[in-house]
């Protein structure tokens, strides 16, 4: 991840603690918050509680490090403890099923993104941060993206910012025009698994419709989110073409590694996920796991925000909002034309 061109620099001489200790300060308030505030959840707290504190308090440079270290490192920590709790065997089934439809709305997100982004003239980098949290996982993904293309920490925190208004908006719409289309249950929980983008709002949204379509919906989402080790490693091979053909046009001597772009920890995602799929992982303590890997991306996704300068994303303007919409109501559309053509609505 770029470090962001705020007054919070960081320099080789800074030390680690302090920044780390407000990131982890305000990352618990924002894990206790989320508790009560399901729907909106605490990634999504502890980035708004960074930027607010950030651009209210201004915090010394010497947490600069720190910030930087929790943005980049413990991130990529968050995304790997995610491994231990997503079980890939109980998703085969239900998987298979919904996979047609999965990769067609994979397909329009990033499609969406690309052809919307160039025509309102969105930078690459946040038509892939938009497109990737609209097509797989909101948040979850963005975070494992991050540091493969290395965004500005303003870029990363909009496009979760956007990611989380059409999940609120989805949480709340979704169930009434379920029910006014006469959807089954099923065919709800396919369209909600499929369209919605974070974990908790497609739980929410679910069952709020009925627990059947919840218990489904929920199976959809997991499946969804197993497919961001193949885009992130699709990603970072396109990242590696990049920077190679970079080098040759700038007269470089082609010393460009793909090691060193390419992303290790969706390696040890896979291994975390294969311990849990052979039963490795105790279920007295899969809860804990589970808590300790929310927090540690509630304490990544706070640290992008106390990186994050409101200026500079005001300046970027209402353009990534326009993206960011056009992407998701393409999902959504693609999503039930694909379930009325299989018949499964």
């Amino acid at each position: 991840m770029n470090a962001p061109a705020t007054a919070l620099l960081p320099t080789r001489n800074q030390p680690l603690l302090p920044g780390l200790l407000l990131a982890v300060a305000i990352g618990l308030l924002a894990l206790v918050l989320g508790r009560y505030l399901p729907l909106v959840g605490g990634p999504v707290i502890g980035i708004v509680l960074g930027i607010m504190v950030r651009n209210l308090l201004s915090p010394h440079e010497r947490f600069g490090s720190g910030i930087a270290f929790a943005g980049k490192y413990v991130l990529q920590w968050s995304i790997i403890a995610l491994g231990f709790g997503l079980s890939l065997s109980q998703v085969v089934g239900t998987g298979l099923h919904s996979l047609s439809v999965t990769m067609v709305t994979m397909t329009v997100a990033f499609l969406a993104a690309w052809a919307l982004g160039r025509w309102l003239g969105v930078h690459d980098k946040l038509q892939i941060l938009i497109g990737v949290g609209t097509a797989i996982c909101g948040g979850s993904a963005i975070a494992a993206v991050t540091p493969i293309i290395r965004p500005d920490d303003h870029d990363t925190a909009f496009a979760i910012s956007t990611i989380f208004l059409f999940n609120l908006v989805a949480v709340l719409l979704f169930p009434l025009l379920g029910h006014l289309m006469h959807m089954t249950d099923r065919g709800f929980g396919l369209w909600a698994g499929t369209a919605i983008n974070d974990t908790s709002s497609v739980v929410a949204a679910g069952y709020s419709f009925s627990k059947a379509a919840g218990d489904y919906a929920t199976i959809v989402k997991l499946t969804r989110a197993t497919l961001i080790i193949p885009i992130c490693l699709l990603i970072a091979f396109v990242v590696a073409a990049r920077e190679k053909r970079k080098l040759k046009q700038d007269g470089g001597a082609g010393t460009f590694s793909l090691a060193a772009i390419f992303p290790w920890f969706i390696l040890w995602f896979l291994v975390a996920s294969a311990v849990r799929t052979v039963g490795l992982i105790p279920a007295a303590i899969q809860p804990a796991i589970h808590t300790a890997a929310e927090f540690l991306i509630i304490v990544a996704l706070t640290a992008i925000g106390l990186s994050a300068n409101l200026r500079k994303m005001a300046s970027t303007g209402v353009r990534p909002i326009l993206l960011g919409l056009g992407v998701w109501v393409a999902v959504s559309v693609s999503s039930l034309l694909v379930q009325l053509v299989i018949g499964q609505l």
